[in-house]
């Protein structure tokens, strides 16, 4: 039972399904189980679903993931294929397949395999076994029409941002979402910070298999509580978690021996290796994706700076993967944003794209923008001739005495401070849970941790018009403490007014009136503001600038509302407490290594945001 729960999980984070005719598949489709074999030998398992009608042809989408082609066996369908619905239903090739060294594939898994340019003889990553593949799908499948797309969602998307590198020529169309661009700001790692709520999730990547297998080879560990926090304050330091994961889980050995922005972490990334791209690309991500909000943003922008093909950004407000979903009525957490956004994004955008490219060739009109960008706050969607937008303007606020946030700096040599322990931590969410990855702590309400001590606030007055934040977001701290280490946190929060009323899906406990929504956030573990190859300690008690980018927003303040800062140190669970006082590698800190310390920020310190012009 205990491997099919964990097959079920694989299943449900490889893709999700929505309301449809279960027999849809079955019916309309001829399923094949076959192998690859790449340049090296090594065969990989593949999965084609073919239309049973075979009066046209079609074009292939093709789907590469590490989480199983599951369910195995050619009698065996699944009930959703393709990216969408549409896509599915009006009929295309639909080939999956698991990559190298997973599941039913031979070869030996690498997480974030390095790309290697100017392959020769056997040399192998990830793009040249996507290219062995389409190669071969484009010669062998019948019915096709020698155009391919790729596409997933997560690591998937991860592979479907690779399938750009040293691209197949029947590649027409590629869309990776959410897709993992470098997994020292992606998923694990945040600025440096490891992503302490990932921890569980860790056996999923950590451990080899010997061969090909249609049954999980790893488990998660029984924790035996539902309470996160309390589960990682009782553990202790990081070094202590090796209770769970001995030598053979692979990845926690990496994580642990590579705490620095070293050659390791560096060759993994893809964002470098995207130039002189040649396929269309249409980036898909969630403004409010705990997971992977680096990725989309750095890949299409390296994208746009270094290619002259088709290439375009969407983005809603969504969670991971939730434009994937045929949810009605969309939510994060406690805020509503709009009905049927991701079947008409499925429908109007998703499936105009890959036909475009696949069926078209390119030719037709689809009146896609180049960025298309859903405006929370006013909730409705916006279109950009380019991302960033033009006619914006920056403008900087100050983290003043008083808890002001200030659009006009006073001289002084004020400074607010605060002293954080590691032994009670401020918490990410009020909500008691254990999760593998977070979400709905995006927009959660943050009047909890504003009442805590060791949380700074900074607020406007009452805006007296809308004011609309387009683009990154730059804190520019200066700060202090009196130890020689610390974790930096800064978030962006929209105030709502008085009189904002509920949502259906308003917790019972909060109201939405006074409601501090997180819109953006973001933590810089302080060893790397210089650098994040070569960690540096504080000098104690000295002013130091420590600078923090936060991930692009599209969100508009609105007349009535507040803008506030909060600053912090920690964030727990879902960043591992700094012990702060440096250690020169955090993963193997003790408990003596864990000190309170005073911070202080001061207030010369300011937020530099792009503001869209009236």
């Amino acid at each position: 039972m205990r491997a099919l729960r964990i097959l079920a999980i694989i299943l449900f984070i490889s893709f999700v399904s929505f309301a449809q005719d279960e027999n849809f598949v079955k019916e309309n489709y001829n399923k094949t189980e076959t192998t690859i074999t790449m340049r090296d030998g090594v065969k990989l398992f593949t999965v084609i679903y073919s239309p049973k009608d075979t009066s046209k042809k079609y074009p292939i989408l093709f789907q590469r993931t590490p989480y199983s082609c599951a369910p195995y066996g050619e009698d065996q369908f699944r009930s959703k294929i393709s990216p969408n619905e549409f896509l599915m239903k009006e009929g295309n090739i639909v080939v999956y397949q698991d990559v190298r060294g997973r599941w039913m594939s031979e070869g030996v898994y690498d997480n974030m395999r390095a790309y290697i340019p100017n392959k020769t003889g056997t040399q192998f990553d990830e793009a040249s076994d996507t290219y062995d593949s389409i190669d071969w799908m484009i010669k062998n499948i019948a019915n096709n029409n020698g155009n391919v797309g790729t596409w997933g969602i997560s690591y998937p998307g991860f592979y479907a941002t690779y399938s750009l590198l040293d691209s197949h020529p029947a590649l027409k169309a590629v869309s990776p979402q959410a897709a993992i661009g470098d997994f020292f700001f992606d998923d694990f790692h945040h600025n440096g910070a490891y992503l302490l709520s990932y921890w569980r999730i860790t056996p999923l990547f950590g451990h080899e298999k010997t061969e090909p297998t249609d049954k999980p080879w790893f488990n998660f560990p029984e924790l035996g509580t539902k309470d996160q926090y309390q589960f990682f304050l009782d553990a202790g330091p990081l070094s202590n978690l090796d209770t769970y994961y001995k030598e053979d889980n692979v990845f926690w050995q990496q994580l642990k021996d590579h705490p620095n922005y070293d050659e390791f972490w560096q060759s993994r990334g893809i964002i470098q290796h995207l130039k002189d791209i040649k396929p269309a690309v249409m980036f898909v991500g969630g403004l409010f994706d705990a997971e992977d909000l680096y990725g989309p943003f750095n890949a299409y922008q390296a994208v746009e700076k270094n290619s002259t093909n088709y290439n375009t950004i969407v983005f809603g407000p969504w969670s991971h993967g939730d434009w994937a979903r045929p949810t009605k009525r969309q939510a994060i957490g406690n805020i509503y944003f709009g009905d049927n956004i991701s079947i008409d994004y499925q429908r109007d955008v998703e499936t105009k794209f890959f036909n475009r490219f696949l069926k078209e060739n390119g030719n037709e009109d689809t009146t896609l923008p180049e960025a298309y960008m859903f405006e929370t706050g006013t909730n409705q969607w916006k279109s950009y001739t380019q991302w960033p937008p033009q006619n914006t303007e920056k403008k900087a606020f100050f983290l003043q005495s008083n808890q002001r946030l200030n659009d006009k700096e006073e001289k002084s040599s004020s400074f607010e401070e605060f002293v954080s322990d590691p032994k009670k931590p401020v918490p990410y969410s009020e909500d008691i849970k254990m999760v593998f990855t977070p979400r709905k702590y995006m927009t959660d309400d943050q009047r909890f941790a504003a009442r805590r001590p060791d949380v700074l606030v900074f607020e406007t007055p009452v805006l007296t018009e809308d004011i609309t934040m387009t683009g990154s977001i730059l804190a520019k701290l200066m700060v202090s403490t009196t130890g020689t280490d610390a974790d930096w946190i800064v978030k962006v929060i929209d105030v709502f007014p008085p009189d904002a009323e509920d949502y259906p899906e308003t917790q019972e406990y909060l109201k939405m009136s006074n409601y501090f929504m997180m819109v953006r956030s973001e933590v810089m573990r302080g060893r790397f503001r210089n650098s994040f190859s070569n960690p540096e300690p504080f000098i104690p008690n000295e002013k130091t600038a420590v600078n923090i980018t936060l991930q692009d927003v599209n969100h508009t303040f609105k007349k009535g509302h507040k803008i506030q800062i909060q600053v912090q140190s920690t964030w727990f669970p879902l960043i591992d407490l700094n012990p702060q006082t440096f250690i020169p590698n955090i993963f193997k800190a003790k408990e003596e290594d864990f000190k309170k310390q005073t911070h202080k920020v001061y207030n010369d310190s300011s937020i530099e945001f792009t503001v869209l012009k009236n």
